[in-house]
C-alpha cells in the first residue's frame, strides 16, 4: 500500500499537537483539511489512529505503532532533501576523480586544490590508471571525474588540451641549451623508454617521422625514467603535461611538431552536478600546463 507522505506529515503534527485545530494552524491548513487528510489515512489502513475527546485527540495503540514508523520515515526524507540540497550548492557530498597518471602529475593536483579551496566541504578522491580502465570505471558508478588521454569509442568527452611532446636530456648534453628538437639530432643517443615495442611508448607519437629509437633501458616509472637521465644514462620523451614536475638538473627541450603528434586529453564525467562543476577547474588549469 502506497502512502502519502504528506498525509504521515499531518498524522505526525495531530499527534504532537493533540489537536486538529492546533495542527491545522502549525500547517496553515483549515481544520476540516486536516481532518479529511487524517479520514482518508485511517481508512488506508483500517484501523482508528485517534480517540477524539472532548478536549483534543489521543493517539490508539494503532496511532502510536504508526507514529514510530512515520517519525522514522518523515526524518530520513527530511535528511535526503538537505543532502541534496547540499549537492546542489555544494556544501558537502564526494567526489571521486581519476586520470592517467602523467595527468596525475600537476594538471589534476592543480585543479583538485582550487576546486578544494572554493568547496571545502566536499571531499575529494584521486585513483590513477590506464585510460581504457578509468573508462569502465565510470561508466561503472566508480568514478565521477576521469581525465583520460584519448577519447574513448562511445563515451562523451570534452576536449581539455593538446599535449605536446619534449625529450628529457641529461645535465650538460651538448643539445641541452636548443628551444627545439628535431628527431633525427637525437638518432644515436641511448634511449630510455617503457617498452622495447616503442608502438606502445610515447615514442611511438614520433614514428611517423621515420625515427627508431634505440632503447638501452626498459622502466615504466617515471621517476626511475627521470633518474636513469639525470645519471647520463640516455634520454627519453616526455609528455608537456610532465614538464613541471621534472626534476631542475634535466633539461627538457621541445620536439619540432613535424617530428611528433600532440595527444589530446579529454575528460568525460558522471551525470552528478559536483562532477560538472570540476570541469571548469580543470580547464582553467588546462591553459597553463605548459609553455605553448
Amino acid at each position: 500500500m502506497a502512502m502519502d507522505t504528506a498525509r504521515l506529515t499531518v498524522f505526525r503534527e495531530v499527534a504532537t499537537l493533540g489537536s486538529f485545530t492546533a495542527a491545522a494552524k502549525s500547517l496553515r491548513y483549515t481544520q476540516s483539511a486536516v481532518s479529511r487528510q487524517i479520514a482518508v489515512l485511517e481508512e488506508d489502513l483500517g484501523v482508528a489512529l485517534f480517540d477524539r475527546e472532548a478536549r483534543g485527540v489521543r493517539l490508539t495503540e494503532e496511532g502510536r505503532t504508526l507514529l514510530a514508523h512515520a517519525e522514522a520515515v518523515l526524518d530520513r526524507l527530511d535528511v535526503a532533501r538537505r543532502e541534496i540540497a547540499a549537492l546542489r550548492q555544494l556544501d558537502g557530498g564526494r567526489l571521486r576523480i581519476g586520470a592517467f597518471p602523467t595527468a596525475g602529475a600537476v594538471l589534476v593536483p592543480n585543479a583538485m586544490a582550487a576546486f578544494q579551496h572554493d568547496f571545502p566541504n566536499v571531499e575529494l578522491s584521486f585513483s590513477d590508471g590506464l585510460t581504457a580502465s578509468l573508462a569502465i570505471r565510470l561508466r561503472a558508478g566508480e568514478l565521477d571525474v576521469v581525465v583520460l588521454g584519448a577519447a574513448v569509442d562511445g563515451l562523451e568527452t570534452r576536449h581539455l588540451l593538446d599535449d605536446p611532446i619534449f625529450v628529457a636530456l641529461p645535465p650538460g648534453h651538448s643539445l641541452a641549451g636548443r628551444k627545439t628538437l628535431r628527431l633525427a639530432e637525437l638518432s644515436a643517443e641511448c634511449w630510455i623508454a617503457g617498452s622495447t615495442t616503442v608502438e606502445d611508448t610515447l615514442i611511438g607519437a614520433c614514428l611517423r617521422s621515420g625515427f627508431r629509437p634505440t632503447v638501452r633501458y626498459v622502466v615504466q616509472d617515471w621517476t626511475t625514467k627521470l633518474g636513469l637521465v639525470a645519471a647520463g644514462l640516455g634520454v627519453t620523451l616526455v609528455p608537456g603535461l610532465l614538464v613541471d614536475a621534472v626534476r631542475s638538473d634535466i633539461a627538457v627541450i621541445r620536439l619540432r611538431a613535424a617530428d611528433a603528434s600532440v595527444r589530446p586529453v579529454v575528460v568525460a564525467v558522471a551525470d552528478r552536478v559536483v562532477a560538472h562543476r570540476f570541469v571548469p577547474y580543470l580547464e582553467a588549469v588546462s591553459g597553463g600546463s605548459f609553455t605553448p
